[in-house]
């Protein structure tokens, strides 16, 4: 790779971690909770009401007095004020804490012609091009205009092109995206 490549890419990664750092959750939405996160769930004065639960593979927890509850895809407030809810049956005046411990959910897919593909687990925002470099970057042999990435849309599969001679040469920066849970990278 070209020194002038080289120097580019750094000064976009430093860019878009800077971005990423400001910019961890999407604006009045919130963390989503998803499989494999760790939560701290505690009540206030009831020792027996505060635990560390997995969200398991099916989306669910198990809290004391609520029994199985469906976490993925809610928020972290959402999910607070429901626990909140099924527990005033148990606990009058409930103070509840609920704080992600480990986020594990957050996985991207590096495919193909990477040097070091496979799942990467996000702590914070992330654009392709930083998912790229995750992966060792391209291998000699990619096809770099040809990237995609394959984005669950409910039951459809949205494919978004990739370009990163493109990006890499600061042109058309807005194909440079921030990934979201379980966005496939393939590089052909």
């Amino acid at each position: 790779m070209r020194r002038t490549a080289m120097v580019v890419i750094v000064m976009m990664l430093m860019a878009g971690a800077a971005a990423a750092e400001e910019k961890v959750e999407l604006p009045g939405q919130g963390y989503i909770i998803g499989p494999g996160d760790v939560l701290e769930i505690s009540v206030w004065k009831v020792a027996d009401l505060t635990k560390m639960v997995t969200v398991l593979p099916d989306g669910k927890i198990a809290f004391p007095l609520v029994g199985q509850l469906a976490a993925a895809g809610k928020t972290v407030d959402q999910l607070s004020r429901e626990l909140e809810e099924k527990l005033l049956k148990f606990v009058p005046d409930v103070d509840l804490s609920l704080v992600v411990q480990n986020v594990n959910s957050m996985m991207v897919y590096v495919i193909g012609r990477v040097n070091n593909p496979g799942r990467f687990v996000l702590n914070s925002n992330v654009n392709v091009l930083q998912a790229l470099a995750l992966a060792g970057g391209l291998n000699p042999f990619a096809e770099e205009g040809k990237i995609k990435i394959f984005r669950q849309a409910g039951k459809a599969t949205e494919i978004i092109r990739y370009n990163y001679k493109d990006v890499t040469r600061g042109n058309d920066l807005g194909q440079n995206i921030i990934l979201k849970r379980g966005d496939v990278i393939f590089v052909p």
